[in-house]
């Protein structure tokens, strides 16, 4: 398990997520658009990234403040 040393590591770690998954999400919606994957799949899972965008952009904001 890797764990932050300090508040600034934790909101570089946490950065690093949410662009990852901001990647992830890119990705999905390119398989969607070229019809790689079925829509329902693709759908269900893209719901999932975006949720894990909200969280860890939330919780990034909150250790701005």
């Amino acid at each position: 398990m890797c764990r932050a040393r300090s508040k600034a590591e934790r909101f570089s770690k946490i950065s690093i997520v949410i662009e990852e998954t901001d990647e992830t999400l890119f990705w999905l919606e390119m398989l969607e658009e070229l019809e790689y994957v079925q829509k329902e799949i693709i759908a269900d899972i893209k719901i999932k990234t975006e949720e894990i965008l909200k969280v860890t952009s939330s919780y990034r904001k909150m250790l701005k403040n």
